[in-house]
């Protein structure tokens, strides 16, 4: 126990000097496989995880990477936005909930957080500023709607949580679905209270006749084609999820092909963004498993599981107290490098306490999303930074606030009812 505790010190040392912290959940596990053990069996592991990341199942990753690459070229995102608008925008509060729907729909054929919060600012952030909306109240819509990438399957967060855990990739997809549903709910009712308290955050836009209207419903068909290909073809048992995201990457090629957004220059920097992403992750990956290898040599996984024990609480508090220290952690640490180094702690302890993989890894999204948008080192308020360089980061956290408190509530929800996010995945046997 002992050890892997200076372990973790470690790692805030080095990331209190400037050290990534890729490098640092490297180095502190390196060092400590070479003191608990030995330099060779050191030397010996790391190597075994340099090797690892070869593996097939993790090539899911840049495919979905590159097709969320790809959807943004084929220019889907400003589609999708006009379609909500459509229906909705004439709303008090409508542009900021036709941006959190957007996002929503943005999501499910990206999988990535950050780029649907940095594409939806390109494409909505103008239109509400052209409405009269206030900067803090649009920039926390967009960082919050945002998050939904990652809830909404495909999921790259989702998809390494499985890789990790040995969990279905499958299950893990149709578990999102409702949670997701309920996010995006409970996101715009959050901005039509907001809105309604203070109207001057977000007047209404111009109302659209029904001709518009399904003109615009009718420009969004590839992303339903592009989901449906790939969400029903895995459930449809046509492919796996390795396939599936190599199925959408291509489908998203030939969107972009097709309407003529995909030159050879733009397709080198997509191929280039996708993988440095890629490769970002993969460090990522490679430091936590580094890490993790040396936290299961010490005490700690079993030592933490007869701490619990011996207090003979409701299992459910020990989720409670898991939730809480993810929302703490994510205040301060990177999301996927939080997942990635406490995952190999927390579950060992959730299988022995009886909880289901599926239900957890959704948990453990949720709690991500929280901290995506929580000061201080939100990720979606920093991308927003940099793509709205005219809004202080102070008035996109004034901003986002009330939607923080919306993910709490779902995360609450979810916790007290399973059945929620275990219906889908029971349903389908999966």
């Amino acid at each position: 126990m002992v050890e892997a505790l200076l372990g973790f010190a470690g790692i805030f040392l080095l990331m209190l000097l400037r050290v990534p912290i890729a490098f640092a959940m490297g180095a502190a596990g390196f060092v400590g496989m070479g003191l608990i053990r030995s330099w060779p069996a050191a030397v010996s592991s790391t190597a075994t995880e340099f090797l690892d990341i070869a593996a097939y199942t993790l090539s899911v990753v840049p495919l979905f990477v590159l097709m969320g690459n790809l959807v943004t070229r084929a220019g889907m995102s400003r589609e999708l936005y006009r379609a909500a608008y459509a229906f909705i925008g004439h709303w008090r509060g409508g542009l900021s909930m036709s941006t959190i729907a957007a996002c929503a729909g943005f999501g499910a054929i990206c999988g990535s957080s950050i780029a649907t919060a940095a594409t939806m600012a390109r494409v909505a952030m103008p239109e509400m500023r052209r409405f009269g909306y206030q900067d803090s109240f649009a920039a926390g819509s967009i960082a919050a709607g945002g998050t939904l990438g990652i809830l909404i399957p495909p999921s790259i967060i989702m998809v390494i949580y499985g890789i990790m855990t040995s969990t279905s990739i499958g299950a893990l997809f149709a578990a999102g679905f409702i949670p997701g549903i309920l996010a995006l709910a409970l996101y715009l009712g959050t901005a039509a209270l907001v809105t309604a308290r203070n109207p001057e955050l977000g007047p209404p836009g111009e109302r659209t006749a029904w001709p518009g209207r399904l003109l615009a419903l009718r420009d969004v068909w590839a992303v339903l084609v592009l989901f449906v290909l790939v969400i029903g073809g895995m459930y449809g048992g046509l492919f796996t999820p390795t396939e599936g995201a190599g199925v959408g990457a291509f489908g998203g090629f030939l969107f972009a092909l097709g309407r003529r957004t995909l030159t050879l220059r733009i397709l080198g920097d997509v191929l280039l963004d996708t993988a440095l992403t890629t490769a970002m992750l993969f460090t990522i990956l490679i430091g936590a498993s580094i890490f993790s290898s040396f936290v299961n040599f010490t005490t700690m996984p079993g030592d933490l599981q007869m701490f619990v024990k011996q207090f003979e609480v409701q299992p459910i508090f020990v989720i409670i107290a898991i939730c809480v220290i993810y929302v703490v952690l994510g205040t301060a640490m990177e999301e996927l490098s939080m997942m990635l180094l406490t995952v190999p702690i927390f579950f060992p302890l959730i299988q022995e306490l009886g909880f289901d993989p599926v239900w957890f890894g959704i948990l453990i999204v949720c709690v991500i999303e929280i901290g995506m948008i929580s000061p201080p080192v939100g990720m979606n308020v920093f991308v927003l930074s940099s793509v709205l360089p005219d809004v202080p980061t102070n008035q996109i956290w004034k901003g986002v606030t009330p939607f923080i408190f919306a993910d709490i509530f779902r995360l609450a929800i979810l916790i007290a009812f399973p059945t929620i996010t275990l219906f889908l995945p029971q349903l389908l046997k999966l």
